[in-house]
């Protein structure tokens, strides 16, 4: 079984590029060359320095002691939380920006929900001097306030989406319109592995940076590369591509995606794609998608922003559809208490996204010999007005 992008750009039978005549040139352009170009020397040796000097990698995997006392297990952190900007985000942006430089593109456009991805892609454009224009559902500009005002302070024009449910969906397809209306001179940066190919595949390579160093600082701390399992939450599922990457065709090690239920899976209020969702097409690949019978978008839901996608991105949809990934669904209140607990435990607050793949530890089964490594995707100084809003109910 193959699990990564074939020839076609196809992860078995999710994938393709679906994208409007007006957009074909951009993305045969990209399709065509960015093999070549994130693996040219001089793009590597540029893209790894500044992974190192600017971002801060290797971001650390560390034992969280009193969360394996616990659990009665070993459960280690990826900590990109840890990273500059505060989540996995900006490993894409960074790779992607150096992308559009060498298209000779002078003007970027990104889609962002919980705002990390915007954050990170108004500091590479502050970096590079390009300019950039960020789109946010009107929704997510209110309850992620501190991100928007980060946007702007790095320059960043940040324009919103009032359509629709006002969330990411609806900045995607502002985005794409965007993007549609400029092909000539926009590199749209893709913020997760969605969208047409390449995108899922070019963004999932930028993100393996994750599970690159998690294979050698586990041998260094465990005398073995291999975890026994790695837990990760999925929206689009940028930051679960990348733990997961260097281990797909290793079916020793057990990939868990974890998916926003929102107020309950069947509840009408929920983002559980893999539940839910049937074949269908979404802003340009195949995957599994929210829809109604007659192929209508079912609004999701989820108290976390960067979660509340209708779709999953067809790398994770070929994933669970193979049973290669388990996918397991957390409730905005579970989520909520896993935050609060992992708060205490570790003297780290996460972000509402990360803290539903710390939930996940209820709902799996796992031996106390086991090795866990959770990806711990972002920082949670986005989400203070969300946590002290539910203060006195969970702290």
């Amino acid at each position: 079984m193959q699990y990564t992008v074939d020839q076609r750009g196809y992860y078995g039978e999710f994938g393709g590029a679906f994208i409007p005549e007006m957009l074909y040139p951009n993305v045969a352009e990209l399709r065509n060359l960015y093999i070549d170009l994130i693996y040219d020397e001089s793009f590597q040796k540029e893209f790894q320095a500044l992974l190192k000097d600017y971002v801060g990698r290797p971001s650390p995997l560390f034992l969280a002691k009193r969360l394996s006392k616990h659990y009665n297990t070993n459960i280690f952190l990826k900590r990109e939380d840890l990273n500059h900007t505060g989540a996995h985000k900006i490993n894409n942006t960074i790779g992607q920006i150096l992308v559009a430089k060498r298209l000779g593109k002078k003007r970027i456009i990104a889609e962002t929900g919980a705002g990390q991805h915007g954050v990170a892609t108004a500091t590479v454009c502050a970096l590079m001097g390009i300019e950039c224009i960020v789109y946010m559902g009107a929704i997510d500009i209110e309850r992620q306030a501190p991100n928007v005002s980060r946007m702007r302070m790095l320059g960043a024009k940040v324009v919103p989406a009032n359509s629709g449910s006002k969330t990411l969906k609806d900045a995607t397809n502002e985005a794409i319109r965007d993007w549609i209306n400029n092909p000539e001179d926009t590199h749209y940066i893709i913020g997760s592995v969605v969208g047409p190919h390449p995108y899922p595949d070019m963004v999932a390579r930028f993100q393996s940076v994750i599970s690159e160093e998690m294979k050698w600082q586990l041998k260094e701390q465990t005398g073995s590369e291999n975890p026994s399992m790695i837990i990760a939450c999925v929206g689009g599922g940028s930051n679960a591509a990348g733990a997961f990457y260097h281990y797909m065709e290793n079916k020793e090690v057990r990939l868990v995606a974890v998916e926003a239920a929102g107020m309950g899976i069947h509840s009408g209020e929920s983002a559980a794609t893999s539940v839910l969702g049937t074949k269908g097409i979404i802003h340009g690949s195949r995957t599994l998608l929210m829809q109604t019978e007659d192929g209508q978008i079912i609004e999701p839901y989820s108290l976390s922003a960067g979660l509340d996608y209708p779709g999953i991105g067809p790398l994770h949809a070929h994933l669970i559809d193979t049973g290669r990934a388990e996918a397991v669904s957390i409730t905005d209140d579970e989520a909520l208490k896993a935050a609060y607990f992992l708060s205490k435990q570790e003297g780290i607050i996460p972000a509402l996204e990360s803290a539903h793949a710390f939930a996940a530890l209820d709902k799996i089964k796992y031996s106390s010999e086991d090795i866990i490594v959770i990806n711990l995707s972002g920082r949670g100084d986005k989400d203070l007005a969300t946590y002290i809003k539910h203060f006195e109910n969970y702290g």
